[in-house]
């Protein structure tokens, strides 16, 4: 248990590392072209989730998100000790990503974002973002695939086909509420965010209900 929970907070840490920083550096580098660092962003995030569940998903199963361990709860993966642990050390490893990123890049630690990311069509694109995340690793895994090639690729597109940019998981939207940077969400967002991404749980959830 020591070492997937150790994993769980590892890898949640260097996934929103990898999403803020990235954000930052884009934006640095190119501050009137949101393209471009949309561009950056999708890559790195995609790169990095490639490299922590290739090297932590033995170990933990590389939930790196609370949906994600909610969900192997309701299929009675995992235990109730297990998914509480899990979440706590996600949330903790993803603020702790989050404080790095601005300390390296900005030298402060925590900055409240003022980045807007509401409207129903921005929520219902977290609800399809969340269906679409739950499902490529569910079927991956069902198919005996590599989850890590499809699920950096599923987030790196859905950066882009995504009116919200696929947050899709509670402790990385409660993270980039930290940092206001062009990956930010302002603190006064994050419960719909979180909200919506439970009702895209609870549909995944029955959508692959058909496929056991």
């Amino acid at each position: 248990m020591p070492k997937k929970i150790l994993s769980e907070y590892l890898g949640t840490l260097l996934l929103v590392f990898s999403v803020v920083g990235s954000g930052i550096m884009a934006e640095n580098l190119s501050p009137t072209n949101e393209g471009v660092v949309l561009l950056a962003n999708a890559i790195a995030t995609g790169a990095m989730l490639y490299v922590i569940i290739s090297i932590f998903g033995p170990i933990s199963g590389a939930h790196f998100n609370p949906v994600v361990t909610l969900y192997f709860r309701f299929k009675s993966d995992i235990n109730n000790v297990t998914m509480i642990l899990f979440i706590i050390f996600q949330l903790v490893g993803g603020t702790s990503g989050v404080i790095l990123a601005n300390y390296i890049f900005d030298d402060l630690f925590i900055e409240f974002s003022t980045k807007e990311r509401t409207g129903i069509n921005i929520h219902v694109s977290e609800v399809v973002a969340t269906i679409g995340l739950l499902i490529t690793i569910v079927l991956t895994l069902k198919a005996k695939r590599d989850p890590a090639i499809a699920v950096a690729l599923y987030i790196t597109g859905a950066y882009w086909f995504t009116s919200s940019t696929s947050f899709a998981n509670p402790a990385v939207t409660i993270s980039r509420s930290f940092t206001n940077t062009f990956t930010g969400i302002d603190p006064q967002h994050v419960l719909m965010f979180i909200f919506m991404q439970l009702i895209g749980l609870l549909i995944a959830y029955f959508i692959l209900r058909f496929y056991d």
